[in-house]
């Protein structure tokens, strides 16, 4: 039966609280009160509070904060550790080669960022907005777009809550909210769910390279004063990764004795049994790296996909009625592992581009003054710069190097060439019989950890009595399929323990744990059938990130 809903109406909607989505909200108003008009502008975000699902390294390029707040010291922002050391190892398992600082191809040179939790910046930034007078509703997720009559975008339906298990409604049933505007604005993160479904409905893949990502795993730590030393950066390639495996490790010194650390494995791997989660733990106990956490403690867990593909699989980024912001369409610069200051910068961009059109009288049209603005900005150069890095680390940390470094170092991201990638990640896994099995150590409750623990850390929970949000398009594919060929990978590509093969009467079958979700969107990528779809659970559920 059909479900009678509220409704609600904007200028501008904006679906995401993360720095794309508050960037354009900002700019917004910004614009609107230079002008003397008045403008409705309204953030949704899925998590409990602006910035609880906010995740990234991470050292941060404060361009793009300078144009959006040009006084952001004065303000208070939380970037306060200003990058002094720049290291770059290459590890085996026992040995480990550091860089040279001359060799260092400007992309690992950080000179002038800032190490950050994202985290904090993110709730910053929602104070700043909110004091501008913009409605921002944490804990309401987007769960399906609405559309005109003629195709173009209207708004999105908010979740409802107080949906059971088995579908039916509960005595506190809600139904979810239709709101709708001029414009709809999506800064979803990696992989959004939206997002998406307006690629696939708009076609905005056509002629791009296939998209690639990563998971991206981070802790945070407190941890010895001697093993200190605030704003040194540390990036690590090779070892516990095999050669033909994209990734590696960042390793940052905040204030108070605080260190994030972290692994990126790209989602584009071949082995089935290798467990991205597991690689991280491992990298941990290496020589070089295991005396920065000898007598510290980890205080934070987290893991997100990250939207690596780069210029050249960058979809189009605008449709009748909206447009796509940062990770959501994949501004990402894997090269130099920063993607905030480009969904702030993109987030401007869209935002100037929706105000020009609302005062000239328009609604609901392509906002084509975003795309050109993109291509002749700062932001644009950087990724042209750029596109060649993650297509050619796919081809293998030895190869990969050595095409980087003449990118970058002889023709400083100007080669007279552009490489390609041909396959989507879930494409890439091989079946099980014909990869080596990875023997990874048990965690030693010290340096290394289970899943469970970190995902208690993460402060991650969803109500049990609801829709399991993690939905199968087929639910006899895990035990028929992925199982005998892959030797089910899900288990070990989820960071979570979200995914289990328990013994059942007739053999096998496929328990999701979905309470423990960290919503880092990897099953819905690399899946080799496509055939998990991960869909919002209720408002506020998942992880709750605290100085991540």
């Amino acid at each position: 039966m059909s479900i009678e809903r509220e409704s609600m109406e904007f200028d501008v909607l904006i679906v995401g609280g993360g720095p794309g989505g508050l960037a354009a909200a900002i700019r917004l108003k910004q614009l609107a009160q230079a002008k003397g008009s008045d403008l409705q502008v309204c953030v949704i975000e899925k998590g409990s509070e602006v910035g609880a699902h906010t995740l990234s390294g991470a050292v941060m390029d404060p361009l793009a904060m300078q144009e959006l707040f040009p006084d952001w010291k004065a303000l208070g922002a939380p970037m306060d550790t200003e990058v002094k050391e720049d290291r770059f190892f290459f590890l085996s398992e026992r040995d480990s080669i550091l860089v040279p600082p001359w060799a260092l191809p400007d992309c690992f040179v950080n000179h002038g960022n800032y190490i950050v939790s994202l985290s904090n910046v993110v709730k910053w930034m929602g104070k700043q907005a909110e004091a501008m007078g913009i409605d921002i509703y944490p804990g309401f997720p987007a769960a399906s777009i609405s559309y005109n009559d003629d195709g173009s975008v209207k708004g999105v339906i908010t979740g409802d809550m107080g949906i059971s298990r088995d579908g039916s409604q509960r005595d506190d049933f809600q139904p979810g909210m239709a709101l709708h505007a001029k414009y709809s604005l999506f800064a979803e993160g990696s992989r959004g769910h939206l997002g998406r479904q307006l690629i696939e409905r708009f076609r905005l893949d056509e002629g791009r390279d296939p998209q690639s990502y990563g998971i991206g795993l981070k802790e945070l730590w407190e941890v010895n004063p001697k093993q200190h030393q605030e704003g040194l950066v540390i990036h690590t390639a090779g070892w516990p990764l095999q050669s033909d495996t994209y990734g590696g490790s960042f390793l940052y010194h905040m204030k108070a004795n605080l260190v994030t650390t972290g692994f990126v494995v790209g989602l584009g791997y071949s082995n089935p049994w290798l467990s991205p989660f597991d690689e991280f733990q491992r990298y941990k106990t290496h020589p070089t790296i295991r005396p920065f956490f000898e007598g510290g403690k980890r205080i934070g867990y987290g893991a997100r996909a990250i939207t690596a593909g780069g210029l050249n699989s960058l979809p189009r980024f605008v449709f009748p009625g909206g447009a796509l912001l940062g990770c959501d369409a994949g501004f990402l610069n894997a090269s130099r592992i920063k993607g905030s200051h480009a969904a702030i910068k993109t987030g401007m961009l869209a935002a100037e581009a929706a105000f020009e059109a609302i005062e000239a009288g328009r609604q609901h049209d392509q906002l084509d003054r975003y795309p050109q603005a993109f291509e002749a900005s700062w932001l644009y150069q950087e990724l042209y710069r750029a596109r060649n890095f993650k297509a050619a680390m796919s081809k293998g940390l030895w190869t990969g190097t050595f095409l980087v470094g003449i990118d970058q170092l002889l023709f400083k991201g100007k080669a007279p060439f552009t490489l390609h990638q041909k396959h989507h990640d879930h494409e890439m896994l091989k079946e099980a019989e014909a990869c080596a099995p990875i023997d990874y150590p048990k965690p030693d409750g010290k340096i290394s950890f289970d899943r469970l623990s970190s995902v208690f850390i993460a402060n991650t929970n969803h109500a049990e009595d609801q829709p399991i949000h993690l939905t199968l398009k087929d639910a006899s594919i895990p035990v028929s399929l992925n199982l005998p060929r892959f030797a089910g990978p899900e288990q070990r590509y989820c960071p979570a323990g979200v995914y289990e093969y328990v013994a059942a009467e007739q053999g096998k079958r496929l328990q999701i744990n979905a309470q423990n979700c960290v919503h880092c969107k990897t099953c819905d990528i690399k899946d080799p059938n496509q055939n998990i779809v991960w869909v919002t659970p209720e408002g506020g559920g998942g992880p709750n990130y605290v100085g991540m």
